[in-house]
């Protein structure tokens, strides 16, 4: 059952990034450190690595601390009302990245909606440089990366027994207490899982920075770019990714060995390491979080008192209008690109100056946009489906098997999200050069199939944790044969999981821009490169098009797998 995705990662994971890094030592006369020694003699690339961490941090702080009470809120909710939370946030976490990046230049821009609108109520007298700056980047990668950050921790608030608030409330703990003291100590495994996949991936971005930032926001990524296709410097950047790579698996390990990798896939983390932490840390943390609930109650004493189980379900009018004025964070710059579409003028400018359909004429008229979709949707159905077939084994190997080493085999199924994204595009770049895969569908395929197995893996390991499977025994029980358990019990059950691991691979296919700009090739591309050569080079209502194009593709596609979902739910309690 590891066959398949062993051989996956060892083909398209390990050899493609050892031999890039092996690149960082070798010269013309065998083994050198001349590229590291460059890569430290001057300040400017140990610079770039603290700009690099600099904004990583900030990203994960605020991402984590705006995503928490969106998290917090759909643990409480059922129903219609979680449905509707959930769908807005799965809306934004699978548009893609640079539809909402485009969104923020229109935004920041000097003639963006910003800059307009305080012009018109006569707050400044001439336009703002909000582009290109810290702040800028911070702000986008925030906005990009806080959906990440509210499922990961979703998956371990779920889990939480709503029973123990409720026994500390009839002992006499309020409100701010008991959040504190009794439910917050055990969210925390879900807020480092949070942090360590925005930290992580926000360390490998480059899109955000190079069309929100100026030069003094340059990411680690950004040279590895640099050094890859103009300098042509294969070992440079074999050194920069080593660099990254360090520090990537420095924070991996301090994580793993304080809360455990299994709490990425929605599991309780490492108990025992828990119970070891002891001391003066955890009479200080004991004490800061006591200090918190006090304060917390103080703070509520000051609004009308409400029911106390509306305090411990998340219904407070505070909570609520924080996570709707967080969700219209999420979702208002993608939904700005649909007026803006069908502007009559050819610049981009806000309001919008009459309504046009020219540009998604334009779009249906390009060969070059046309050829992007098709070919975007091929290749995100391949690696949606392989990535399932190889993933859904493995997780049944992690979840249900009896094989000894369960923890480093969840991690090397976890490499892909270790590895940043930009060492793995490199190294497989360099590999399908030698191997003729080079703008190849196949390749793209594949080198997809990499990054989106992972997220099958974990989708389908939170699945299997909660399959009851005296199910299947059931049905044996009662004369079902294998293949008959599998089709009226097994598959209904499961189908939900594999529907939302094929849609999670397709859709980190579709998105994915980093491997497609070293590999697709220059005549055939996909959507994501196709869109980033338009951005880059110049800004037209076409972009704004596609950008609502691939918006309601992304709103479609989840309303039918919610459809889907509830259908199997249908037929197996038929």
């Amino acid at each position: 059952m590891a066959a398949p995705i062993v051989i996956l990662l060892a083909v398209m994971l390990i050899y493609p990034v050892g031999q890039l890094l092996l690149l960082s030592i070798r010269g013309e006369s065998g083994f050198t450190l001349a590229e590291y020694q460059r890569l430290f003699a001057s300040s400017v690339y140990v610079e770039v690595l603290l700009i690099t961490l600099k904004v990583s941090l900030y990203t994960t702080f605020f991402a984590v601390l705006t995503g928490y009470p969106i998290a917090y809120r759909l643990s409480t909710l059922s129903g219609a009302r979680k449905q509707r939370l959930l769908f807005w946030l799965l809306l934004s976490f699978w548009t893609s990245f640079l539809v909402r990046t485009f969104a923020w230049v229109v935004l920041l821009g000097r003639n963006g909606v910003v800059n307009r609108t305080l012009l018109d109520l006569g707050l400044i007298d001439q336009p703002l440089s909000l582009l290109y700056s810290f702040p800028a980047v911070v702000l986008g990668m925030v906005h990009a990366l806080m959906p990440l950050a509210v499922l990961t921790m979703l998956s371990v608030m779920e889990n939480i027994d709503r029973r123990l608030p409720s026994a500390a409330s009839t002992l006499g703990a309020r409100p701010g207490t008991v959040f504190w003291r009794v439910y917050f100590p055990l969210s925390l495994p879900g807020v480092a899982a949070g942090a360590l996949m925005v930290f992580v991936t926000s360390i490998g971005f480059f899109i955000t920075p190079t069309l929100l930032g100026g030069r003094h926001e340059t990411m680690i990524t950004q040279l590895i770019i640099d050094q890859v296709m103009q300098a042509l410097n294969w070992g440079f950047a074999g050194a920069i990714s080593v660099l990254l790579l360090a520090v990537v698996l420095v924070v991996f390990f301090v994580y793993d060995r304080m809360v455990g990798l299994s709490t990425m896939a929605g599991g309780a983390g490492d108990v025992k390491a828990g119970k070891r932490r002891g001391g003066w840390t955890r009479t200080l943390g004991e004490k800061v979080l006591a200090t918190l609930g006090t304060a917390t109650d103080l703070l509520l004493r000051a609004f009308p008192k409400g029911r106390g189980t509306q305090a411990e379900q998340g219904d407070g009018l505070v909570l609520r209008v924080v996570v709707f004025l967080l969700v219209v964070f999420l979702a208002a710059p993608a939904l700005l690109m649909i007026p803006m579409s069908f502007d009559s003028a050819s610049g981009l400018a806000w309001p919008p100056k009459g309504f046009s359909l020219q540009w998604y004429q334009q779009i249906w008229d390009s060969p070059l946009w046309m050829q992007a979709i098709t070919r975007s949707m091929l290749v995100g159905i391949g690696a949606g489906l392989l990535s399932m077939l190889i993933g859904t084994p493995a997780a049944f190997l992690l979840v249900r098997g009896g094989m000894r080493g369960k923890s480093a085999m969840l991690a090397f199924v976890l490499a892909p999200i270790v590895v940043p994204r930009m060492i793995l595009a490199v190294g497989v770049f360099y590999f399908f050069a030698k191997i003729g895969l080079v703008g190849s569908s196949v390749g793209l395929t594949l080198a997809h199939t990499v990054v989106a197995v992972p997220y099958v893996v974990i989708t389908m390991m939170a699945v299997l944790r909660n399959y009851d499977t005296r199910l299947d025994l059931a049905a044996y029980s009662l004369g079902a044969r294998p293949w008959a358990t599998l089709r009226r019990v097994t598959f209904p059950i499961l189908g939900a999981g594999l529907l939302s691991s094929f849609l999670f691979a397709f859709a980190t296919s579709f998105d994915e821009l980093t491997i497609a700009l070293f590999t697709s090739g220059g005549l055939s591309t996909t959507l994501p490169k196709q869109f980033w050569d338009e951005i880059t080079m110049q800004i037209s209502p076409v972009i704004a098009a596609v950008s609502t194009c691939l918006f309601l593709f992304i709103a479609a596609l989840i309303w039918v797998a919610e459809r889907l979902r509830h259908r199997g739910l249908g037929s197996l309690a038929t």
